[in-house]
This record gives C-alpha cells, sequence and structure tokens, in this order.
C-alpha cells in the first residue's frame, strides 16, 4: 500500500464525505464557474491539507469529527486553492499537478477572478456558521503567506539572507498553512483549548522539515532526487546555500554570489555551485536541521495516547522527510 493510503487510512470515511462537500461549497450560478470550478476538484493532489484537519481532529477528541471540522477542511481548501490559482498567474506557469492551469485555459482575468471567488466563499462559509474563530486562524495563514513571499522577494534582491530570515521566510511561507490545518482540526472540535496552540507548533514543525527537504531537492543526490538546480536559476536563498555561503572564506563566498547574481543561467556554473555547496557540508547541515524539526514534531504527537490516528500523523511526518518528490 502506497504510504499516502496508508496515511489516509483511519480518516477515509471523512475524506470521501469532504469531497462532496468541498464541491458543494464552491458552487455558483455561473456556469462558467462552475465548469472552472469542476475542472479544479478533478485534477486534486493528495489532498494533504483536508487530512491534517482529519486526522488531528479525531487524534484530540478520541475519534470523533463535526460540521465544524468538515467547513474548516473546506475553508482551508478554498483559500489555498484561490492562492494556487493566482500563483500560476503571478509565475506565468501554464501547468499545475501535470494538468494545464486556470490561467493557461482561460487567460489571466478569468484565472484572477476566480481565485477572487474562492477566496470569498471560503471567508463567507465560515461567517455564515458563526466560525470566527477557525477564520481567524485561516485569516492568519492567508496574511503570513503573503508576507513570507514578500519577504522572500525583498531579501533575493540582495541575497543577504541570515538563517534566522531564511526560518522566517519558511515558517511564513510554507509551514503557515499546514500549522493552520492543524490547528483548524483541534479548533474544530476542541475550540479554546490548549491543544489549538500544541498543533499549530506541530504543522509549523512539519512545515519547516517540509520546506528543507524541498531545498535539498535542487541538489539532487540518488538518495534526494534529480538533481535541477531550478532554485539557483531563481536566485532563492535555501539552507544549504545559506549555511555554505556563511560556512567559507571571503573569496569563495564572493565567487559564489556572483554564481548565483550573475550566472544562473549557465547550466556548468550552477552545476559546480551545486558541487561547491555539496563538498563544504550544505547538504549534510540542512538534513540535520531538517531531522531536528521532525524529532521535535514527533515528541509533540507522543504526548497523545497510542491510536490510529497519531500513527498516521507520525507517518505523515515520517513520509514529509523520505519523499522522493
Amino acid at each position: 500500500m502506497k504510504v499516502i493510503s496508508q496515511i489516509k487510512l483511519p480518516v477515509e470515511k471523512e475524506m470521501e464525505l469532504f469531497e462532496k462537500k468541498f464541491f458543494e461549497s464552491m458552487s455558483s450560478k455561473v456556469a462558467l464557474l462552475n465548469r472552472i470550478t469542476h475542472y479544479i476538484v478533478n485534477r486534486k493532489g493528495k489532498q494533504m491539507r483536508p487530512m491534517f484537519v482529519f486526522l488531528v481532529a479525531k487524534m484530540v477528541s478520541d475519534g470523533s469529527v463535526n460540521e465544524r471540522t468538515y467547513r474548516g477542511a473546506s475553508v482551508i481548501e478554498l483559500i489555498h486553492t484561490a492562492t494556487l490559482v493566482h500563483d500560476d498567474v503571478v509565475d506565468d506557469s501554464n501547468r499545475r499537478r501535470g494538468f494545464f492551469s486556470i490561467n493557461a485555459l482561460w487567460k489571466n482575468k478569468i484565472a484572477v477572478l476566480v481565485g477572487d471567488y474562492l477566496l470569498s466563499k471560503g471567508l463567507l462559509l465560515s461567517i455564515d456558521n458563526n466560525d470566527f474563530d477557525l477564520l481567524k486562524i485561516i485569516s492568519v495563514a492567508v496574511k503570513e503567506m503573503s508576507e513570507g513571499e514578500l519577504l522572500q522577494i525583498e531579501k533575493a534582491r540582495r541575497l543577504d539572507i541570515t538563517e534566522t530570515v531564511y526560518y522566517d521566510i519558511i515558517r511564513q511561507k510554507t509551514a503557515t498553512l499546514i500549522a493552520a490545518c492543524c490547528s483548524l482540526g483541534a479548533a474544530s472540535v476542541k475550540p479554546e483549548s490548549n491543544e489549538i496552540a500544541r498543533m499549530r507548533r506541530f504543522g509549523e514543525l512539519i512545515g519547516m522539515a517540509f520546506q528543507i527537504k524541498d531545498d535539498l531537492f535542487d541538489y539532487g543526490t540518488e538518495k534526494i532526487g534529480k538533481p535541477t538546480g531550478i532554485d539557483i536559476k531563481e536566485q532563492k536563498m535555501t539552507l544549504p546555500l545559506i549555511y555554505t555561503l556563511n560556512n567559507v572564506s571571503k573569496k569563495e563566498k564572493d565567487w559564489l554570489i556572483n554564481s548565483v547574481k550573475n550566472h544562473n543561467k549557465d547550466r556548468g556554473r550552477v552545476r559546480e555551485v551545486i558541487n561547491f555547496v555539496r563538498d563544504n557540508g550544505g547538504l549534510d547541515y540542512a538534513v540535520k536541521r531538517m531531522k531536528e524539526f521532525q524529532k521535535e514534531a514527533l515528541l509533540i504527537l507522543e504526548d497523545y495516547p497510542k491510536s490510529e490516528y497519531r500513527d498516521s500523523l507520525e507517518l505523515m511526518v515520517n513520509y514529509v522527510i523520505e519523499r522522493k518528490k
């Protein structure tokens, strides 16, 4: 059995019902909108976010979920989908998960409007049901994701990211959404409890590990994946590169910065940078930090009684750093 199917097993029924509710939450009187949202629903990914919501809800409440849990999962998926649709417009990307993106099929104006529609549907789903606590969790995530992206753009121009700033960026850009899923799951079944903050921290740690794993893919080894160097081409400051910049001589640092800034389209030079980072301990350091985040996340789970939901979340934490893509 594939790992994802194994993780999903204890919430399989909930996920099936969620898909129906999620599709209903997108419905509109405008035929064009319905055609596009139908296209979106039929091209779903692994659905990790709703899985986090249901698994956490069931773990902290001895196996129960309620309508708020379904709404929380739908809202996070609506708002996340909206950000992806907008991202594809911003990045001028024609593909999403191997399929044509919305902007590729229906052009930018329609894609932006669809993103706005999904965002407002998510907000209304919470407001109409007085789920203001859930809405706050999601709104904080959207604010932080925007700030994280902008902070990364600002810093990439100067290539002066410290390790601390890097963690700020990935916490906001990537980890905050997973943190929101986990705290939503807890808040849906145990409003105003300590579980919400604890599960938020759990999700944040997974998100940090997830992003560092993504950074490592860029440096491709047999263990990690295919070499691409795409982050270097896009002048993204990743953890292996930051560590190397801070731990080599001034001459080597100048060469690295010059390579990333001015020679990032030169495939040979990018390959040299990848090898240099690897030879100077950049990958080993990033793996070490990733495993520290993983360990801290697993420690949080140990506070809960053993259950199939906890087992699935443990599997999820390990999958995040062992995945091959």
